[in-house]
């Protein structure tokens, strides 16, 4: 089965913020401590990645840096629509090229709440996705 991210999936996760469901982006360090954050700029970047913008510069930074494994959570309660991504971040600085590829295409709002730039844009190859319980793309 091969991961390939759906325009119909894309439209959900990437009108998610203004929906009113944000994502749900869960890292670890590198020794297995958890954190989970609300990040509003998850979108789909293409058919096996999703991408965002870091602009907090905490915990899950710092995760990212120790360990590339992630994954998102996305749930419209009024749709009942949920998946879950998981695959394995690369994190993008200021003056790499794919850093402003990403932060292009991240919505304005959260671009609002970081209006020197000092973000990092963050790739997420997808491995697996889960739809409810059941795996419905899986590299």
């Amino acid at each position: 089965m091969a991961v390939e991210i759906t325009d119909e999936i894309a439209e959900q996760i990437n009108t998610s913020l203004e929906g009113g469901v944000p994502c749900l982006v869960a890292t670890t360090t590198k020794d297995g401590k958890p954190d989970i954050a609300i990040r509003g700029s998850v979108y789909v970047f293409d058919k096996d990645h999703l991408a965002f913008w870091e602009r907090s510069h905490g915990e899950s930074l710092a995760n990212l840096r120790e360990n590339p494994g992630v994954a998102v959570f996305f749930r419209n309660p009024a749709t009942r629509a949920s998946f879950r991504f998981y695959g394995t971040a690369t994190l993008h600085e200021a003056g790499d090229p794919k850093r402003d590829e990403i932060m292009a295409r991240v919505v304005e709002r959260e671009l609002n709440a970081d209006p020197e730039r000092k973000g990092y844009g963050v790739m997420i190859e997808v491995d697996r996705v889960r739809q409810g319980g059941n795996v419905i793309m899986e590299r």
